[in-house]
């Protein structure tokens, strides 16, 4: 790395249980460019290991996250933190206890601060409870012993109370995970919890009119008007999608004795409702059974405006 380009990098410190899973988390997040664990708001002036598990330095596992702000914001940064870790349990993450690995947001700056209050404040509208997340000044950071750095990718198979699906995916959900804040708190219910919106009364369970019905996220289009039609379930239900690609299967047993089949987005993966075997047999015999919340609508008159041109053919009928 240049030094003009370490120039403008920023640091951010991050405590969410042991620091080996979170800073391997971290380090998957596109536009990241070093991390290092060690010990934050320590009494005592470089803590062992040994002494931070003892109790005796009130000194919290924390990562020094260090980025490219032109890459991934800090904003960014703190969604996917608040995500990975639960914001509502005190010392304890996972099966670690103990006030080292409380969690935490320690800023440097009064701008960082805001980032860190604000991420909190949405966090608090989507779950209404008290969160343990601790936002404080930065005090001290002592890095943790050569052996604790960059232990997960030294052994791969070691103790990591981070999900691997999450560090898997952590790149493709920071492209979207700022959007997905932003949404409505019925549409994160939704997408991101798989909550039903209420029947008959959603945004577009009666509207009929050509056009394409697109992620709410992403923008991807999922479903075309000319394959809608009134199943009288109250969402609005579809033959088939775009493509078959577009969208993916899943188990969901959550009711006891019906199973039904999730569908999500291939691209954001967000919830958009179940597939049935109940549909007009002319139409295949499907019925996609979609939340109005997970979906925006595109007219026909707009698609080209908005970039859909491609799909104008999928909603006139004259697709090759």
């Amino acid at each position: 790395m240049s030094d003009n380009t370490a120039s403008h990098n920023e640091i951010a410190y991050f405590a969410g249980g042991c620091f080996w899973g979170l800073e391997r988390y971290f380090q998957n997040v596109d536009g990241v460019t070093d991390t290092t664990v060690g010990y934050a708001q320590s009494t005592v002036e470089n803590p062992t290991y040994e002494q931070v598990c003892s109790g005796a330095t009130d000194a919290a596992e924390t990562v020094k996250v260090e980025f490219d702000p032109s890459r991934v914001s800090l904003r960014t940064l703190a969604l996917l933190f608040l995500e990975v870790i639960d914001p509502f349990s005190v010392d304890q993450q996972g099966e670690d206890r103990g006030r080292q690995y409380r969690t935490g947001m320690f800023f440097t700056s009064d701008a960082q601060k805001s980032v860190y209050i604000a991420a909190i404040e949405q966090l608090i509208d989507r779950i209404p409870q008290r969160p343990a997340v601790l936002i404080e000044e930065l005090r001290n950071f002592y890095p943790a012993e050569a052996n604790h750095q960059d232990y997960l990718i030294n052994n791969p198979s070691g103790y990591c109370h981070i999900p691997l699906a999450a560090i898997a995916n952590v790149k493709r959900r920071q492209k979207y995970v700022g959007k997905i804040w932003d949404l409505t708190l019925e549409q994160f219910a939704v997408t991101q919890n798989a909550a039903t919106e209420r029947p008959f009364v959603n945004e577009y369970d009666h509207t009929f009119e050509p056009g394409i019905y697109v992620d709410v996220v992403s923008g991807e289009p999922l479903f075309s008007s000319r394959d809608k039609f009134d199943s009288g379930c109250g969402w609005p239900a579809f033959s088939k999608p775009l493509r078959a690609d577009l969208v993916t299967e899943h188990e969901d047993d959550r009711v006891p004795g019906r199973p039904r089949i999730e569908i999500r987005t291939s691209d954001t993966q967000i919830h958009l409702g179940h597939v049935f075997t109940d549909g007009p047999a002319d139409r295949g015999g499907l019925r996609y059974c979609m939340n109005s919340a997970s979906l925006r609508f595109v007219p026909r008159s707009r698609m080209e405006e908005e970039g859909y041109a491609d799909w104008i053919p999928a909603v006139d009928g004259d697709e090759k």
